[in-house]
């Protein structure tokens, strides 16, 4: 999600935004997990994409709470041997936010872009254009105010990292006083041939960027081109990747059409092809991953907004086959950030690619 309807521009609007905006100030609670069992098909690797809603005072306030049970959360999970191999976060904005792996037991973490990472520059006439065209009243000309949010937590080495802002053009309303971007980490998983890397991302909001439709698709529209260009610059070809993040796809029909129309070709090579998404595979008809999916994870994907998606490379491919949801609804109906955490457990197959195809880019 975005940095939610973030209303200042600069330190003297903070008192306008505590006062005019009530919303932003509600705190998290709950009870006690619902965990849906799954079968463990493949226990080496299973990753879990999460927006933890880490946000800072005075857009969220009462978070460390919430941050504090997700940590245990996790911590418990280790205990129990059930503990997501791999965590991509998102909005790990704040301190309490950012040690939520590391003490939770994970050995390895990569944070995404800082706040001071530069973007690309507007390069076309278009983009040029829509840049002039900024807000002051929206936050579009106050500069970066906090990094990307995005961190990545492994159990498995992490052998190398990339970063990416998203091009100074490239974000809509109050998005824009964060920096966000991409994380890539190169990951050694045990049983797989050859290192995966594991992308993080979140994407520009609509609604709560309080940007218009037309600005918000095109900031959209521009982070897309910016993911697509760096996974073909950063990623060796051949290599297998895993996108996961907070896409902020939505119900949107222009803004699924040209997400999907990207994650096809990663997935198979063209548009037209196949899109291989965690919840996708599993949620399909006849799928492997059985009847018993946790509901979580239907309403994760009716949201659109959390996605797992599965590049082959040329030794293998990962395809999920199980899903379990260890941050949805508490029993009580309340949830501990504004985003379902799921995890995807994937078996390798043989890959669909054939030598040959290098380009994630078509």
């Amino acid at each position: 999600m975005a940095l939610k309807s973030l209303r200042w521009t600069g330190i003297g609007l903070v008192l306008v935004a505590v006062t005019s905006f009530p919303a932003l100030l509600r705190s998290a609670n709950g009870t006690a997990a619902v965990i849906a069992p799954s079968v463990r098909q493949d226990p080496r690797l299973s990753l879990m994409t999460y927006n933890v809603e880490g946000l800072p005072w005075p857009v969220r306030f009462s978070r460390d709470a919430a941050l504090a049970r997700i940590r245990d959360r996790l911590e418990t999970l280790r205990m129990q041997g059930e503990q997501p191999h791999i965590v991509a976060l998102q909005e790990a904005f704040t301190a309490e936010a950012k040690a939520v792996g590391p003490q939770s037991g994970y050995r390895y973490v990569a944070d995404g872009p800082g706040k001071d990472l530069a973007g690309a520059p507007a390069s076309r006439p278009a983009d040029r254009e829509f840049e002039r065209q900024t807000s002051i009243f929206r936050g579009e000309r106050s500069g970066k105010l906090v990094g990307s949010g995005l961190q990545i937590l492994s159990d498995y080495p992490i052998l190398s990292i990339r970063r990416m802002a998203f091009p100074s053009y490239a974000c809509a309303g109050f998005d824009c006083l964060a920096n966000k971007g991409a994380l890539l980490a190169m990951i050694a998983v045990p049983g797989l041939s050859e290192p995966l890397a594991v992308v993080d991302v979140h994407l520009n909001s609509h609604k709560a960027s309080g940007a218009d439709d037309a600005r918000s698709l095109y900031a959209y529209r521009g982070q897309i081109d910016a993911l697509d260009r760096f996974l073909g610059d950063a990623v060796k070809p051949g290599t297998p990747v895993i996108v996961a993040g907070d896409f902020n796809v939505g119900n949107r029909p222009t803004r699924r059409a040209y997400f999907e129309a990207f994650a096809r070709r990663w997935g198979s090579g063209t548009a037209q092809g196949s899109m291989r998404d965690a919840l996708g595979m599993c949620l399909s008809p006849m799928a492997p991953c059985g009847a018993d999916i946790p509901p979580d994870a239907r309403f994760s994907a009716q949201r659109g907004r959390d996605w797992q998606i599965s590049i082959p490379g040329f030794a293998y491919a990962l395809d999920a086959r199980s899903l379990a949801v260890p941050f949805g609804h508490e029993l009580d109906g309340t949830m501990l950030s504004d985003h379902v955490g799921y995890t995807a457990y994937y078996v390798r197959t043989d890959s669909p690619r054939i030598a040959g195809n290098t380009a994630l880019r078509g």
